[in-house]
């Protein structure tokens, strides 16, 4: 085992995210499901260290300093992010999948910022989802799936509703409920107290979950991962226990699911809280 999967584990003892470490760093959950459209090719490297420069940390491939997309120096706030990120390129095998180091992936997106916005427009473009939310569209039939989303859902809708003082319902109209806007200026308040990196996994779970409750839920640690992405799934699972799926894609689009979202999750708490990762010191 390498020392940066130990640092990695006693990480997880550390932040209590052992859930979300195994679903991350699960190679069975997240490797099997490669398409042609991910670039791969071979490591090029044999060690990979981490470096501190100043109040930020430094990836090295061998003698190497580790890069985003854009040419910029990967750099991150902290050291348990940099240890959960130097863990993913030393699993890597002969050859690289990009597209299973989840952590790489977010960081890029913090560094990069591809789409060019500001705080303020990541804020908005998250409360968006607020009127479009999966568990807040419900359907009049079967009577099955109706009394499910209102055993599974509604406990959900009751807790942000309370937790944040809210207003958050459900409906049954193809135009969804109305969110007062109190409602949005609330949430957004709330959003507006995390680092921009912090939002950068806000919205990566939002958009795997397609639910901004299951969301905030997921991030307050009321739900687990998997709880989360069951919850996100219901009427595919209520049709899938029905009719039945298509072998293998099922699986494969759940555990893709389970490590994004595990992915963004870890991503939050490690950039959201501080933490230093101390060595032994040999007895004298």
């Amino acid at each position: 085992m390498s020392s940066f999967l130990l640092r990695w584990q006693k990480l997880g003892r550390v932040f209590q995210f052992t859930q979300l470490q195994n679903v991350v760093m699960n190679s069975k959950s997240t490797r099997f499901y490669a398409t042609a459209s991910f670039r791969e090719k071979k490591r090029f490297y044999k060690n990979v260290s981490i470096t501190q420069s100043g109040k930020t940390f430094e990836i090295n491939l061998d003698r190497r300093k580790l890069k985003t997309p854009n040419g910029q120096l990967f750099t991150v706030p902290s050291e348990p992010m940099a240890i959960a990120v130097a863990t993913e390129w030393d699993n890597q095998t002969d050859i690289i999948r990009q597209h299973t180091m989840h952590l790489t992936s977010l960081c890029n997106t913090a560094l990069d910022n591809p789409s060019l916005r500001n705080k303020q427009q990541v804020i908005r473009g998250i409360l968006h989802f607020i009127d479009t939310d999966t568990i807040c569209y419900r359907l009049e039939d079967p009577p099955e799936l109706v009394s499910l989303q209102q055993n599974e859902w509604d406990p959900q809708l009751d807790w942000i509703n309370e937790r944040y003082k809210v207003d958050v319902g459900s409906s049954t109209s193809i135009t969804g409920p109305v969110i007062p806007e109190e409602t949005k200026e609330i949430l957004g308040h709330h959003l507006e107290t995390h680092s921009d990196w912090a939002l950068v996994g806000y919205e990566n779970a939002i958009g795997c979950l397609k639910s901004l409750v299951l969301t905030f839920a997921l991030m307050d640690r009321r739900l687990t991962v998997e709880e989360a992405v069951h919850l996100s799934l219901l009427e595919t699972e209520f049709q899938i226990a029905r009719w039945g799926s298509v072998e293998w894609a099922h699986d494969t689009e759940m555990a893709d699911t389970k490590a994004r979202v595990a992915a963004a999750a870890l991503f939050t708490h490690l950039v959201t809280q501080s933490c230093v990762i101390k060595q032994k010191q040999p007895i004298q």
